[in-house]
């Protein structure tokens, strides 16, 4: 058996491994008749993956899942060529470039993108979040690109691969010229590599956008018609003709109001998030006796409740990188209940598999229904509840909300907060 990709389509995750095969030479064979939300729910897909993601390349040794793991897979299948670099420290910064090109930019592209495309819910503030990451992520990168024709060395290397790949759909749908205009050296960089034989056997024409694609939820419905009431008209009575702004008023539907979150209807908390958010975020000292005591004293039992959380699938957690990037994840898609909620997850372990823990601090006193229907990944985690009278629980809470370490008994590999 060779090697055998297994996708919906070719998007930017199978892209990587398919160019990085042209630098090696090898064959990589899509998996025929491959249908996503049917192929990928068989017994014999999950036994490739657990969780039933694509892409997904089959090997003689096994099977590997992720796309950057499986790019890395097969740039190392052939040993002398320039996909790593030729030295340790070559090496290290290609890693750290498709580190910086999958957390600074792939993730904050993606939140930007999917509201666009309809897969997620549209928030303007989460919106001006996600640019202004994105805008930050290509300034760090225009001013290395000033002096740099490649990411790293004189040659094109797996960090350019992933870095153009990720670039490629947000050229074509979201990066307009006035847009990238900012970033010259971006620009100049992502057409060198576009135009790298390697890469556009794979990639083919890209043509950049002219406009953004409107955002779905945020288009004005169209007027509909409305019907007017049969009137008898006298034979020698001709009815007064309207205005045309006038009719057009009286044809459109009247908005409906946005339907309110439910959590917005509960009473009146003492406990004002925002307050919490700002005190967490501005203590740089002492935080046990600022932070911490500030947020007991805020803490309403009746109007927030504390959850902690635990990853079911810590066993699967052997690669650093990716755990983070699993958890980036979820904290984006999270977006969704950023005026609801507070979390702290943390990944813990010096050596694989990494354990993957958080708090999360929500209106209500249970974890909103439309969070456990709308993110995905809440299912991923076994929650339970704070009991507020056991101090060791109390304890768990304060360690957890100020990264402390190490934190039962292991070292943190990485603290996020959720705010």
């Amino acid at each position: 058996m060779g090697l055998i990709m297994h996708a919906g389509s070719n998007n930017k995750n199978v892209y990587k491994t398919l160019i990085a095969a042209e630098y090696v030479g090898v064959e990589i064979k899509m998996a025929e008749n491959f249908q996503m939300g049917v192929s990928n729910k068989t017994p014999e897909f999950l036994k490739l993956t657990p969780i039933g993601k694509v892409p997904v390349l089959e090997t003689p040794e096994g099977p590997i899942f992720e796309s950057n793991a499986i790019a890395r897979y097969v740039a190392r299948l052939k040993p002398g060529n320039s996909l790593f670099g030729s030295s340790p420290i070559e090496y290290g910064q290609i890693e750290q470039w498709i580190e910086f090109s999958t957390l600074e930019l792939d993730a904050n592209m993606r939140g930007w993108a999917l509201p666009i495309f309809e897969h997620a819910n549209y928030i303007k503030s989460a919106e001006e979040r996600y640019i202004a990451a994105v805008k930050r992520g290509l300034g760090a990168l225009n001013t290395h690109l000033a002096s740099h024709t490649f990411l790293v060395g004189d040659d094109v290397t797996l960090a350019d691969i992933i870095m153009t790949c990720n670039f490629a759909m947000c050229f074509k749908y979201l990066f307009t010229k006035s847009f990238t205009s900012e970033f010259p050296h971006v620009e100049r960089y992502f057409w060198t590599m576009v135009n790298q034989p390697n890469v556009s056997k794979i990639i083919g024409e890209i043509k950049q956008a002219e406009v953004l694609p409107p955002i779905p939820s945020a288009k004005k419905p169209e007027a509909k018609p409305k019907p007017e009431p049969k009137k008898e008209v006298k034979k020698e009575e001709a009815p007064m003709p309207k205005p045309e702004s006038e009719a057009a008023i009286e044809e459109e539907e009247a908005p409906k109001p946005k339907a309110k979150n439910p959590l917005d209807l509960l009473p009146p908390s003492s406990m004002v998030l925002d307050d919490w958010k700002r005190l967490y975020s501005n203590t740089k000292t002492n935080f046990r006796e600022v932070a911490i005591k500030g947020f007991w004293d805020m803490y309403d039992p009746e109007g927030y409740s504390l959850w902690f959380c635990n990853y079911k699938y810590n066993d699967e957690n052997t690669v650093s990188f990716v755990t983070m990037n699993k958890v980036g994840g979820f904290l984006q898609r999270m977006d969704l209940a950023r005026k609801y909620a507070f979390g702290k997850m943390l990944i813990i372990g010096n050596e694989p598999p990494f354990k993957v823990k958080g708090l999360w601090l929500f209106r209500g006193t249970e974890i909103p229904k439309f969070v456990m229907d709308e993110c995905y990944d809440m299912e991923l985690y076994e929650w339970t509840k704070v009991d507020l009278s056991d101090e060791a629980q109390k304890e768990r809470v304060n360690q957890m909300i100020e990264d402390f370490e190490p934190f039962e008994g292991e070292a943190l590999l990485d603290a996020k907060c959720f705010k």
